[in-house]
């Protein structure tokens, strides 16, 4: 770990912990991917709650050739997940002076664990992949200008991941083809994306295959039970503090929530001991 990426994993863990924002990038951005992704790790350690899943992101083609990635991912921790009950709507915290965004998400439930070491295939992409469920992501980060830096500066601070809505369960998706799979986000009355799970390049199925190949390179095992949120199929929608939103996916069910400015006490934790407390598991 380098001075810089040190400085960088530890003021997005402090902004994040204090819901506070970053007016700037803090350090001097990586050269790579895998510079990102070491800084990722790093704060995974020190974030003081077990990541229950993991979220995809596409990058944008722009970006494609210089980071040698079409996809990237970042931590979901369990205290930020939350079940979908019918009619429920969901009120979510996010940095009121970073950025924020709502993403209609095709989620997976893994059914079985992923050791290091599985060589992965497509045939035990499926064989792993359980449950899939239809969900929201709501994407924050203390920075608002984290997208505008590209996918090292989103990888280097939780993938930019801040709340999973987790769905109704597709039933029988192994058998329907992605393109009758549904997803439209409105924000604020006005429609801001619709299209279907064909969206996603390979499909939902495509996006899992990619980040267990990846865990397999950084070295991560995936338990059964672990949330891997697929990407956002209809765009990335920015949003801010006071906006609502309907994410509906056809006869798969809609999800409805507004998003809220996040309490500096959102952890539970006096100030002086937020970032000194060790995680519970990862």
């Amino acid at each position: 770990m380098t001075p810089n990426q040190k400085t960088i994993s530890e003021a997005f863990i402090d902004a994040r912990q204090a819901g506070a924002g970053l007016r700037d990038y803090p350090g001097q951005l990586p050269a790579t991917l895998a510079d990102a992704y070491a800084i990722q790790d790093q704060s995974i350690s020190r974030w003081p709650d077990r990541v229950d899943g993991w979220k995809i992101g596409l990058v944008p083609p722009e970006f494609r050739g210089p980071v040698g990635a079409e996809r990237l991912v970042g931590p979901i921790f369990a205290n930020l997940i939350r079940d979908h009950a019918i009619g429920q709507v969901h009120d979510m915290p996010v940095f009121a002076d970073g950025f924020a965004a709502v993403e209609a998400e095709f989620i997976f439930v893994l059914g079985k664990p992923v050791p290091v070491g599985t060589k992965i295939t497509p045939e035990l992409t499926r064989d792993v992949a359980g449950r899939l469920h239809v969900g929201v992501e709501i994407a924050s980060s203390p920075f608002p200008g984290i997208n505008d830096l590209g996918p090292i500066c989103v990888v280097t601070d939780f993938g930019n991941n801040f709340g999973l809505i987790v769905g109704p369960e597709i039933a029988d998706w192994q058998s329907r083809s992605w393109a009758d799979l549904p997803a439209r986000v409105v924000i604020n009355g006005d429609e801001v994306g619709a299209t279907t799970a064909s969206a996603l390049p390979g499909g939902p199925i495509g996006a899992l295959e990619f980040i267990l190949r990846l865990m397999q390179e950084r070295g991560i095992a995936l338990d059964a039970g672990s949330h891997i949120s697929t990407g956002a199929v209809t765009g990335v929608h920015q949003a801010k503090v006071g906006d609502t939103s309907r994410v509906s996916f056809g006869e798969f069910g809609e999800i409805e929530l507004g998003l809220s400015p996040l309490r500096s006490d959102w952890l539970g934790l006096p100030a002086g001991q937020r970032a000194a407390v060790r995680p519970t598991g990862s």
